[in-house]
Parts: C-alpha cells; sequence; structure tokens
C-alpha cells in the first residue's frame, strides 16, 4: 500500500474549523477505500506569526518542500492589519507559492444543479457548467521588473510628479510550461483548450499565442485549440459559459477571469483551487490545495464555515497529487448528493429561509453520503 504524505496548514480564522472536517474525509477514505496518509499539520498565517514572529517559518518551508502534498485552510484576519509588510499572513502563503514554484493555478468553476439558482445568471446559462482556469502565477506583470512608484522629475505635463510602472514580463519557457499544464488537463476531461490573452495591443501577448500554438502543433496536436482576446472571453463567460473547457491565461487576465467564472457558480464561498509546479523526484507535482474563501473572521468559532470549498480542495489533491481519480469523483459526488438533499449551511440558504447546519454536521453528511454511494 503506498502511503501518501500530506501537509495541513489550516492557517487563521475559519481554517481550523473547515480543516477538522478535511480530517474525518481523510479517515474515512483510510478505513472504507484502502488509501493511507501521512499527515503532518504546522502554522501559517497568523497563527505562525503569533508563535514564531513569521508568517511562514523556514522548518514548515522545509516540511512543504517534501510532502506529495500542501493544504491549507486560510490566513489573515483584522489582528494582524497593522503588522509590517513584510510579516503580513499573507506573506506566508506567497512564500509557500514563490518558494515551490507552483506556476499553474487550478481554478474549477463548477456549478452544481441544486446551487443552479443562487447564480445572477439564468440557470439555463449555468447549469451543468465545469470549466477549469488555468491561471500561470508565478511571471508576468505582477512580478515584472521595473516596477514601482517613482518621481517624475520635472516633467511639466505630469501634475502630481510621480509616475507608477509595472512590467508585464514573459519567457517563452515560462508559457510553454503552463500551456503544457492547460494541454494535459484538458486530455482527462473535454479535450479542449482556449488560451486567452492581448495580443492585439501587447507584444507579451503576441509571444504568448505563438508559443501557445508551439506547443499545441510540437506536442498536443490531438486536443482541440483556440485563441481567444481576453476582454472577449470575459464577456464569453457571462453569454456561453458552457462552450468552454480548459482557459489557460497569464497572471493578470487569470486572476480576473477566475473570480468572474467563479461568481457564475452562485458562491465563491464553495470554490476548491490547486496551485502545482514541476514533476518532483517521485514524479508527482509539487503541489498547494487551498478554498478561494478568505478566514472570514467574523464567524470564526461560531461553527457556520462552510468546509465543503476545503474538501473540494482535497478532492482536487486526490485527483492530481495523488493519482485517485474515483476517489475524487466519489468524494465530489458525495457533496453534490448533500446539496441534492438540502442540506445547507448559513451561507448557501436562499430567500426562503430555512434551518442550516452547522460546519460539523455538513462534514458529518458528507461523510455519511460517501458511505451511502460507495
Amino acid at each position: 500500500m503506498t502511503t501518501y504524505s500530506l501537509l495541513i496548514l489550516p492557517g487563521d480564522g475559519i481554517g481550523p474549523e473547515v480543516m477538522a472536517e478535511v480530517r474525518k474525509v481523510i479517515g474515512w477514505f483510510e478505513a472504507n477505500r484502502g488509501l493511507s496518509f501521512d499527515v503532518s499539520e504546522d502554522l501559517v498565517g497568523g497563527a505562525a506569526y503569533d508563535a514564531h514572529g513569521v508568517p511562514l517559518a523556514d522548518a514548515t518551508m522545509e516540511k512543504a518542500q517534501s510532502v506529495d502534498a500542501v493544504l491549507l485552510g486560510a490566513v489573515g484576519g483584522p489582528k494582524y492589519d497593522n503588522l509590517d509588510f513584510s510579516v503580513k499572513p499573507e506573506r506566508g502563503l506567497l512564500r509557500l507559492r514563490k518558494e515551490m514554484d507552483l506556476f499553474a493555478n487550478l481554478r474549477p468553476a463548477q456549478c452544481f444543479d441544486a446551487l443552479a439558482d443562487f447564480s445572477s445568471l439564468k440557470r439555463e446559462v449555468v447549469a451543468g457548467l465545469d470549466i477549469l482556469i488555468v491561471r500561470e502565477l508565478t511571471s508576468g506583470v505582477y512580478f515584472g521588473e521595473p516596477r514601482g512608484i517613482h518621481d517624475d522629475g520635472n516633467n511639466p505635463e505630469n501634475e502630481g510628479g510621480r509616475v507608477g510602472i509595472n512590467t508585464q514580463r514573459y519567457t517563452s519557457g515560462e508559457i510553454r510550461r503552463v500551456a503544457r499544464a492547460a494541454f494535459e488537463l484538458a486530455r482527462k476531461r473535454g479535450n479542449k483548450v482556449c488560451s486567452m490573452e492581448k495580443a492585439n495591443v501587447m507584444e507579451s501577448g503576441i509571444l504568448w499565442r505563438e508559443e501557445v500554438q508551439w506547443v499545441h502543433d510540437n506536442e498536443y496536436p490531438d486536443v482541440e485549440l483556440s485563441h481567444m482576446y481576453a476582454d472577449n472571453g470575459a464577456m464569453q463567460l457571462v453569454r456561453h459559459p458552457r462552450q468552454f473547457d480548459v482557459i489557460v491565461t497569464d497572471n493578470l487576465f487569470g486572476d480576473i477571469l477566475s473570480d468572474a467564472a467563479a461568481m457564475l457558480t452562485g458562491s465563491l464561498g464553495m470554490l476548491p483551487s490547486a496551485s502545482l509546479g514541476a514533476p518532483m523526484a517521485n514524479g508527482r507535482p509539487k503541489a498547494m490545495y487551498e478554498p478561494v474563501h478568505g478566514s472570514a473572521p467574523d464567524i470564526a468559532g461560531q461553527g457556520k464555515a462552510n468546509p465543503i470549498a476545503c474538501i473540494l480542495s482535497f478532492a482536487m489533491a486526490l485527483r492530481y497529487s495523488y493519482d485517485q481519480g474515483a476517489d475524487a469523483d466519489l468524494l465530489e459526488k458525495a457533496v453534490e448528493k448533500v446539496l441534492a438533499d438540502g442540506t445547507r449551511t448559513a451561507d448557501l440558504l436562499g430567500p426562503e429561509g430555512g434551518t442550516p447546519v452547522s460546519t460539523a454536521e455538513m462534514g458529518d453528511r458528507i461523510v455519511a453520503a460517501l458511505g451511502a454511494l460507495a
């Protein structure tokens, strides 16, 4: 039996609460599906700052580099708002992404039928939606140099006298590796990739389009590839989202488009994510999984948090880190069954109201659904 290693970093706010429900799910898979997990736990974010004076200790970083996957809850909270930028809780998350070189961010946008009416779009537009956005995560305008806010000298045409600079920069290698990730994922889904950029006005967009096309023609000719300007892509996500399977795009456009796609499903707090890097010696990619939602300090410790996004993040780990696609499908179906049965945490109650279940009860019902489906 293969034992899979997993580092859990619950973090701040509701992070520990939702992670407790993931542990129930892990326990079920160990007891019922013949899987074995070596689970360790450590601190990140504000919790790490309280204990160590930094948002991520070096020893924790070393653990993250050595395991098959990292599962993170959430970081941050008003308690830490006045800290120096260098030690804010979010810096721990960014350090993990940077030092693990997690260049491909995977954001699924899946609309469960029971929640289709939560979307601001019509049910017939979003029902059955299943998109995967692959965002390049470690380059582009968020990291390019030069950058900063500078004095514009004695320029008489610049009232205020300052200039802000950010540089959009991509290399062929950076584009090719995230394109390969998108094509590989498409082969396991609908076998379609749409690459989005702004080749009509940006040289980096021209390079992006050319390099994605090169990877397709030379390595993945069996996958259907299309190109689309990112602004048109945003419009098409609202007009006819089901036309897409896998979307691959750069850091800036991916940041925007993935949030837009997330809201098509009706609830940003329901969505998981994965950030993947290069393969390790065992063939598995460096990987970190986390729910899209934040730490929600206003409801922390009250049993009101929805654990589904974190549980679905573990489902992504089953699929992409542990190569257990059937078990990932089973867990996703269990979540769908619980929602179809009408089980709701407070954030999922519609205008008709109802009685919400607690964080722990939602976890218990998902585990029960796993047993029923298995």
